[in-house]
């Protein structure tokens, strides 16, 4: 059994900083005033010691233990995830290409019973994420390897500067690099109409300090994040410990499956899910990715 499999998320969470069951008492919608206004302007909140330090290491125990079975290889890539040899006009921001060497654990390889898998099954965790994002409800991903991952980023390893396909994140640092392993991003640095080539440009160039962003990220926090419209990256861990977050993907609509090439890239397979839903993705915006 695990550790944690037999504590209520109640004992879990802090429901004094965070009322999840209450969120009309004026405690809740404080919580969840904050998080809208934080979104909206800055695309990024984070709810700190979500988590009560009494479960914490237990927690990191818990994913220390998955994160074995990650994935991991070292690609070329660009921000906007797309094919590094597209035909893009000189100067594009996209001709840009990165290292990346982290890894994910894909959702059918993390227990049913962690702590992590139950918090992103949960109906009243999922209500409130919905909340703090402004939508009526949202749904866990169809997809049945990309809905809930471990991302781990080993020393000397990074995720380099990327948007995101979703348009929201929900993410929650379970172990902290030594040194390194910096969240960093630039928000809402486009929009669904605009991509501002020349502002990705800038902060690939190492230009672009107006533009962002460093958030200091604790063990146990929780991070709410747009991260379609925010470039960002985890800046390279350094010493002897991998930099490990869990990521809860959510949707507004039921039945999201990723595509073939994305999955495949992050998981270096896919299902037979992914083959059967190819080509029926609806896209939300005309963005390059």
């Amino acid at each position: 059994m695990s550790t944690l499999q037999a504590v209520p998320l109640d004992q879990v969470v802090d429901t004094a900083q965070y009322p999840l069951s209450e969120l009309e008492s004026a405690e809740g919608q404080a919580v969840v005033s904050r998080a809208r206004r934080e979104l909206s302007t800055l695309g990024c909140t984070v709810l700190p010691d979500f988590v009560r330090p009494s479960v914490r290491d237990a927690l990191r125990q818990e994913c220390s233990a998955i994160a074995p079975r990650a994935h991991f290889d070292v690609e070329t890539v660009n921000v906007y995830n797309i094919a590094v040899d597209s035909a893009l006009p000189e100067n594009h921001p996209g001709r840009r290409t990165f290292q990346r060497g982290n890894a994910f654990v894909a959702r059918d390889r993390i227990p049913a019973d962690s702590l992590i898998s139950r918090l992103y099954a949960h109906e009243v965790f999922q209500r409130f994420v919905a909340r703090c994002f402004g939508l009526p409800e949202l749904h866990e991903l169809a997809d049945p390897l990309s809905g809930l991952v471990l991302n781990v980023v080993a020393p000397g390893m990074e995720h380099p500067w990327h948007f995101d396909t979703n348009e929201f994140t929900v993410s929650m640092l379970t172990q902290q690099a030594r040194s390194g392993g910096d969240f960093e991003y630039c928000p809402n640095i486009r929009s669904a109409h605009d991509e501002r080539f020349d502002d990705v440009r800038d902060v690939l160039d190492g230009r672009g300090e107006r533009l962002t962003r460093r958030l200091p990220l604790q063990p146990g926090d929780l991070q709410l994040f747009k991260g379609r419209y925010s470039l960002h990256r985890v800046s390279p861990v350094r010493g002897e410990i991998a930099r490990h977050s869990a990521i809860f993907a959510y949707s507004e609509r039921p039945g999201v499956i990723g595509s073939v090439a994305r999955t495949r890239q992050l998981f270096g397979r896919v299902l037979p899910e992914h083959l059967t839903a190819e080509g029926r993705a609806v896209r939300s915006d005309r963005l390059l990715d």
